[in-house]
């Protein structure tokens, strides 16, 4: 899952980097907020943490100005003004949480995890298609009850075709969603992840939809 950090602490910031990245997060992280505000117009992330203090733009204006643009992404607050007129003010612009410094980091991952599964009208933390259940919180993946092992790229690619079954994903939006900045994209990455997915979990479950790109059927077809 590909999220961005907008904080201008350098320790916090590389904290929190390097703690998501550690439990399966991709990070994309700026420190200002001219620069959060333009990369939630890029539409790339499945969700964003936004600090209120931001150098050049205030959190707030960001988040405003994103929601009056249609800009969709969940944004997570996460600041240090504890007040309640401050909150409200956060939540009023647009937000969809709002957390208070210093947040555990589990805690902040679930919450993030919450946010991407709600805005893809995903009730349950577990997804399911077919026989298969994937348990992001847990990181594992099953097929008919068994547990199925996966690799980091397989289990996020296969993450994204479940929060969106039954929509066409083209390869684009699938790298998008496995790799932040810096990282180098083979340019068959997505069709050698699809391989291996179909090769442990069957043929049935991801299908090609030729010149468009790939889509997870939630039933098996007849």
């Amino acid at each position: 899952m590909r999220i961005l950090l907008a904080e201008d602490d350098p320790l916090l910031g590389d904290g929190l980097q390097s703690g998501l990245r550690q439990l399966g997060f991709q990070v994309d992280w700026v420190r200002s907020g001219d620069a959060a505000e333009r990369e939630l117009r890029a539409g790339v992330h499945a969700a964003a943490v936004l600090d209120l203090g931001l150098p050049r733009k205030d959190g707030l204006e960001v988040l405003a100005a994103a929601r009056a643009q249609g800009i969709r992404v969940p944004v997570l607050v996460l600041t240090a003004r504890d007040a309640i007129p401050d909150r409200i003010r956060g939540l009023d612009a647009g937000a969809d949480d709002y957390v208070l410094k210093p947040v555990d980091l589990h805690e902040l991952a679930a919450r993030l995890r919450a946010l991407v599964r709600r805005s893809h009208g995903q009730p349950q933390e577990v997804l399911r298609a077919q026989d298969i259940e994937l348990d992001p919180a847990a990181h594992t993946v099953h097929r008919a009850g068994q547990p199925v092992q996966l690799a980091t790229r397989e289990f996020d690619l296969l993450h994204a075709l479940m929060l969106n079954a039954g929509r066409v994903l083209t390869r684009e939006q699938l790298e998008q969603h496995l790799y932040s900045w810096g990282r180098e994209v083979d340019s068959n990455a997505v069709e050698v992840h699809i391989h291996h997915l179909r090769r442990k979990l069957g043929n049935n479950l991801i299908h090609t939809v030729r010149g468009v790109g790939y889509t997870l059927l939630r039933e098996a077809p007849p």
